[in-house]
């Protein structure tokens, strides 16, 4: 980059100081930061990569923990049995309305587990490109099947590359009751990372994290309707769409945005070298977990004062969990603070004991059981 487009750069950015989608929104009304999250009771023994959480349909849970999927049963949820194993990571989950499990792989697609069958029915390319990096599914009331790629041809495990590079090649597929006809219905997203289809099954809801967008789109027997963008401008990363089972969504958010992640994603060669140089455990970009390493990158702020890191610190890593209304409006939140326990939320589901919570960064699942608006 020469003299002159730096200087046009930073003319701009002192006119255009918060252009769209640029200045991060402040954590208000909603979205106020609490300590409720770290209250909430972790179920059981730790569980190292879990990823998602649905509700099993009979008061049990399943589960995607590394390259299984386990179902949680019994009153204390301590029974945990093998449903299925994979080569390769499971990711997102869905119940079908026929009772089938599925299942995101990643590197493979997208599998259908029925429990009558040992064999998996399986999606593995839509127009002609392998599904290697599917992260969320859902079903529709009337059997099609709807998932999200965060990125063509990148494994879930690189997403850390993908934002750092700015890419926005992701896809949202559909797909029959039997995984057939796969279509791509939109592309160049820039990481879808959750999806859901509203309980009459006349709306789908699209989450897509380098965005920082929540958008909503009709579906009628013509397709795929006009993108509604109900929250353009988040202040964290989206994750996973799950129903709360009273017409609204709870929504993972699973890692806060920061200044210096925003600033550095404009230096172009100072992220290529560091991308070339350092290991990605050590970039400045977002995390899942943070601050057990002291080769951590720290924004002013975050270093600890009395070995005690303050909660509103600039963060490494965040845990948050919002709750939406019917209309994608947040209502009410919960928190981990920068020196909390429970960070990186990657998913979450209602049940009648409550909302259990999966803290990837954590590695637990969390069962919150108090009041959420």
């Amino acid at each position: 980059m020469g003299l002159f487009d730096h200087l046009l750069r930073d003319i701009r950015s002192v006119v255009d100081r918060d252009g769209v989608d640029k200045a991060i929104p402040p954590l208000d009304g909603a979205l106020s930061p609490n300590d409720r999250l770290d209250t909430a009771v972790a179920i059981g023994e730790p569980l190292a990569g879990v990823d998602d959480v649905i509700p099993a349909g009979d008061g049990g849970l399943y589960v995607s923990v590394g390259r299984r999927v386990l179902k949680l049963s019994g009153e204390d949820f301590s029974t945990r049995a093998v449903v299925t194993e994979f080569e390769d990571d499971a990711g997102g989950l869905a119940l079908h309305p026929d009772g089938r499990l599925l299942v995101c792989v990643a590197g493979r697609g997208l599998a259908a587990v029925d429990p009558a069958k040992p064999t998996p029915r399986w999606c593995e390319a839509a127009d002609g490109s392998a599904l290697s990096g599917l992260l969320s599914v859902t079903a529709a009331p009337d059997g099609r099947i709807y998932a999200v790629e965060g990125s063509t041809g990148r494994r879930p495990a690189e997403w850390r590359h993908d934002l750092m590079e700015k890419r926005s090649n992701g896809r949202l597929i559909a797909c029959g009751v039997n995984l057939d006809n796969p279509q791509v219905l939109l592309r160049d997203l820039p990481y879808p990372c959750g999806v859901t289809v509203s309980s009459d099954g006349k709306a789908l809801w699209l989450s897509e994290s380098w965005a920082h967008r929540l958008s909503r789109f009709a579906l009628d027997g013509s397709g795929l309707g006009a993108r509604e963008v109900i929250a353009g401008n988040m202040p964290g990363y989206p994750a996973r769409l799950h129903p709360d089972g009273r017409g609204g969504l709870l929504l993972g958010v699973f890692a806060r945005r920061t200044h210096l992640i925003e600033f550095v994603l404009k230096e172009d060669d100072f992220r290529q070298e560091m991308m070339a140089t350092i290991p990605p455990d050590h970039w400045v970009a977002p995390a899942l977990v943070g601050g057990s390493d002291c080769l951590e990158p720290m924004q002013i702020g975050a270093v600890k004062a009395l070995g005690i890191q303050k909660p509103w610190a600039p963060p490494r890593s965040y845990g948050l969990l919002v709750h939406l209304d019917a209309e994608g409006e947040p209502t009410d939140s919960l928190h981990s603070r920068a020196g909390g326990r429970f960070h990186g939320v990657t998913s979450a589901c209602a049940t009648n004991r409550g909302v259990f919570i999966a803290a990837r960064g954590a590695g637990r699942l969390l069962l919150y059981s108090g009041d959420l608006r």
